[in-house]
């Protein structure tokens, strides 16, 4: 028996480097050579070695990326060529080295980092054990009508600071808004099962964002700010005393999109909640840890026991990748319209006042009281009448009646014996 001759790959390091010069992810490339993201990361790592057709497939699409690559270094990031500036020296009259060759490569690239379209099928629908991929991001086909995650896949160009200095609040709170808002409310909708509810819940979060807008300006990532208080206050507790929370709304018309958001409505809320991070919004674990305030082996419990609780329901979504197109579908088929941004922000704006003019009606009050208690309250001490005391000793009075017999002696005693003392005054007739 003979071993089949090897294939002629580049390096791991440069296998890397040419996926990443192309704008692919791990699980972009694996879908196209037909594999999972964890042979793709062997592969780059030197862990394994790629045999076999799946092997050649892959030899040829390192070999087109590196076609596609310039053959000049562009140099660092602070020094930009001029076929990155798109500018050429004005004394050369004809174009600078690889000005051409980088922007037909750059047209190369977006067409190549274009990922397919079709939702990947799985490979194994059984009820195997269930494993946490090592990905940072979950890849989201930018051909998609919608996508759950709200940031891209690739990492915008920077602004220059002029250009965002020259925002102002309401300018930059509308771009975040409007970058954020709709992908967020249908992650809220799978969190809650409920439109009115993540609407709401996204409407508030943006409201406070909004009140606390220096604050959110500063932060590393505003739009992580306004899905966490997002989430907050779509699982708070206190939704269950409001007469509307007591009515369900209609399920998915699907049946399989009503067993899976049921599915998800059965599990804790801090599963769901990392679930729908990590597999929906596409999040790392360091980063899905952080959002919900757990360590990352918490989080990494809490996914497995989530992926499991679903797959247990339904075996053919035992596959995350599955799962997440599955996700991804099931935010993508309810209607879901978050409001314009000008009306968010100057409801909450009216919020604000409402409760301002409530607290300074509340303070009035509390002053007026306390003014007219201190007007009216007794300016010296006076003692309580003490409680009257029963007296000993003292006959009770007796009611009038017959005398007895020694009485009527008594009487006649003193009737028949003299006056002693001085005469009595009589009147006497004239």
């Amino acid at each position: 028996m003979t071993q089949s001759p090897a294939i002629p790959l580049p390096p791991p390091k440069e296998r890397r480097r040419l996926r990443e010069a192309a704008s692919l992810t791990r699980a972009q490339l694996a879908s196209r050579v037909g594999v999972t993201s964890e042979t793709v990361r062997g592969w780059e790592t030197g862990r394994s070695t790629p045999r076999g057709r799946k092997g050649e497939k892959y030899a040829k699409l390192l070999e087109s990326l590196d076609s596609l690559d310039s053959p000049e270094p562009l140099g660092d990031e602070s020094g930009m060529t001029a076929a990155q500036d798109g500018a050429a020296d004005p004394d050369d009259p004809e174009p600078a080295p690889g000005t051409a060759l980088s922007r037909k490569a750059a047209r190369a690239r977006r067409k190549t980092a274009a990922p397919d379209r079709k939702r990947p099928a799985a490979k194994d629908r059984g009820r195997g054990p269930v494993t946490v991929p090592g990905r940072s991001h979950t890849p989201v086909p930018h051909g998609h009508r919608v996508i759950l995650a709200e940031r891209p896949r690739t990492t915008p160009p920077r602004r220059p600071d002029d250009a965002i200095a020259a925002l102002t609040p309401d300018q930059a709170f509308d771009a975040l808004y409007a970058f954020c808002a709709p992908a967020l409310v249908r992650q809220t909708y799978l969190l809650t099962g409920r439109r009115e509810l993540a609407r709401e819940s996204v409407e508030r979060a943006f409201q406070i964002a909004w009140q606390r807008w220096p604050e959110v300006a500063r932060d590393r990532d505003p739009a992580g700010w306004v899905r966490a208080m997002a989430y907050e206050c779509a699982l708070s507790p206190w939704h269950r005393f409001r007469p509307r929370h007591r009515h369900p709304e209609p399920p998915p018309p699907d049946a399989f999109d009503r067993a899976l958001m049921d599915s998800l409505l059965k599990l804790p809320p801090c599963y769901r909640r990392t679930l729908v991070l990590y597999d929906g919004v596409g999040l790392g674990l360091p980063e899905t840890a952080a959002e919900t305030e757990a360590s990352t082996r918490a989080a990494v419990n809490r996914l497995a026991h989530a992926r499991a609780a679903v797959a247990e329901r339904l075996p053919e979504l035992a596959d995350p990748e599955t799962l997440h197109w599955r996700l991804v579908e099931l935010a993508s088929v309810e209607r879901l319209r978050a409001a314009k941004p000008s009306v968010v922000r100057q409801g909450g704006e009216r919020r604000a006042r409402f409760w301002t003019r409530a607290a300074i009606a509340f303070t009035v009050a509390l002053i007026g009281t306390t003014a007219l208690t201190v007007r009216t309250a007794p300016t010296h001490y006076e003692p309580p009448v003490p409680e009257g005391e029963t007296v000993q000793g003292v006959p009770p009075r007796m009611a009038p009646g017959p005398l007895s017999e020694s009485e009527r002696k008594l009487r006649a005693k003193l009737r028949k014996e003299e006056q002693r003392g001085p005469d009595r005054l009589l009147p006497q007739p004239w």
